[in-house]
């Protein structure tokens, strides 16, 4: 497991990348990521194509990432997840919280 973060050149987008298992073991990493960046001014990218799993902490971590950025709806984006992972955040209707590609 990994979790790297990136600000992009024109400073408004924070891509964050996890790689292997995203489970409770990434929590303090993935708050860590995103928590350096002030709340509610950035948008937020995560980058799911080395995820090969999550689960319900995972989840909520994702949530709390939302609540961090909430200035406007839909600043957070999903990117890249695999099969297993966008039929997770599908059952679960993520859809309906975050953007999702």
């Amino acid at each position: 497991m990994s979790i790297s973060s990136a600000l992009s050149d024109d400073e408004k987008t924070v891509t964050l990348k996890i790689a292997g298992r995203f489970d409770f073991s990434t929590h303090q990493d993935f708050m860590q990521a995103y928590k350096t960046y002030p709340k509610g001014e950035k948008l937020f990218v995560v980058d799911l194509a080395e995820t090969d799993y999550l689960d319900s902490s995972a989840m909520g971590m994702l949530l709390q990432l939302r609540e961090h950025s909430a200035v406007q709806e839909n600043n957070v984006m999903l990117i890249n997840g695999n099969d297993a992972v966008l039929e997770i955040l599908q059952i679960a209707n993520f859809g309906k919280l975050f953007t999702i590609q």
